[in-house]
């Protein structure tokens, strides 16, 4: 079955990006903006219909899509072209495609957590012998983790993750307990070694951490899929502290390869077909909102680095009275968009190499 899992991949990929263009598309028109074009897939043309101002096409290559706006990069004259418009329309439209990515991504968790029994998230469920720091003032059996160092624990396996990468003697924490929000700051847990609930050793916090299961309504069914969503755009920000600060590197990074890499691997290693199409959704959730996140980052040529310009401009009208040249704008993002293919191109080959060694 990896044939169509690779094929699912490459769909899932093309279609994410597609909804991005389209979250372009329809925020434009609303905005009054004239879009030459709205293309589905790259390359070589199959279908078109042209309207008035628009043109729709159907393209060879399911890699994604396009949304062509008039004046989107200099002024054409048009007083309907992209430019020409005010600062709170050109947010929008820059940031509908990551808006349109984020509510595909909670959508499909929603479709997934449909007929779940229940949500789980981490509970403390006992201690080793060895750890003391127990008690009101302290830990207790059967306290909910909520932040671990700032970053908030939405499901089960993100307390495991956080302490994981956790380093020193001290650690901030929030539970739940008894339906309250208790904060320890600064609280004393160094990796040490410990018995486990086996008799054996390990070396962790001496922390023994269970499940905390909440009952599906129709309230919490909706609340842990946004839950999830929430905990994506968390993974994505965790991953790149991560990466500034070593805790990660680059053979942590994928590309497009990688992405199909690790669908079809996703995919084949599940025990039913249908679990097997249920994580490869889950994975393109988790993809969707990342392609949310990523495409917000402050990087010339992607729409966070527009929207910082647009920023920039903002306030040098406001101060200076003159907004920055485009020529400056377009020459940036064009530096921006050669080392982005540069950096994309890196990771492929880095992909590429992870499969044939």
């Amino acid at each position: 079955m990896e044939p169509i899992f690779i094929l699912a991949a490459i769909l899932i990929f093309g279609v994410l990006v597609a909804v991005h263009e389209f979250g372009h598309f329809i925020a434009a028109k609303l905005c009054g903006v004239q879009v030459n074009e709205f293309s589905i897939g790259m390359g070589p043309l199959i279908w078109h219909k042209e309207t008035e101002e628009t043109q729709y096409s159907w393209r060879l290559l399911p890699i994604g899509g396009y949304c062509a706006m008039e004046g989107e990069d200099e002024d054409s004259g048009n007083e309907r072209s992209f430019v020409r418009q005010g600062f709170w329309k050109k947010l929008l439209i820059l940031a509908a495609g990551s808006g349109m990515n984020f509510l595909t991504g909670f959508l499909v968790v929603l479709a997934l957590y449909a007929g779940a029994a229940g949500f789980f998230t981490d509970q403390i469920t006992g201690f080793a012998p060895e750890f003391s720091m127990t008690g009101e003032d302290g830990l207790m059996e059967g306290d909910i983790f909520y932040k671990i160092d700032g970053y908030r624990t939405y499901l089960k396996g993100d307390a495991e993750l956080f302490l994981s990468y956790h380093q020193g003697d001290t650690i901030d924490l929030e539970v739940i307990r008894d339906g309250e929000r208790i904060v320890l700051e600064d609280f004393p847990m160094a990796r040490q070694t410990y018995t486990d609930s086996g008799g054996g050793t390990y070396t962790g916090f001496g922390l023994y951490v269970g499940a905390h299961f909440t009952e599906a309504t129709i309230l919490t069914w909706l609340q842990y899929a946004w839950y999830q969503t929430l905990d994506f755009v968390q993974l994505v920000w965790f991953s790149l502290v991560q990466l500034f600060t070593g805790g990660a590197s680059m053979e942590d990074l994928s590309g497009p390869v990688g992405i199909v890499s690790t669908i079809t691997e996703v995919g084949s290693s599940a025990e039913t077909a249908g679990a097997a199409w249920s994580q490869i959704f889950y994975f393109a959730a988790l993809l969707a909102v990342n392609l949310a996140v990523m495409n917000m980052l402050p990087i010339p040529a992607l729409d966070g680095g527009r929207i910082f310009f647009l920023l920039v401009d903002a306030v040098a009208l406001l101060i200076f009275k003159r907004r920055v040249p485009e020529k400056y704008q377009a020459a940036v993002n064009t530096v921006g968009f050669v080392v982005l293919m540069g950096f994309m191109l890196l990771v492929t080959l880095q992909d590429v190499w992870k499969l044939i060694r």
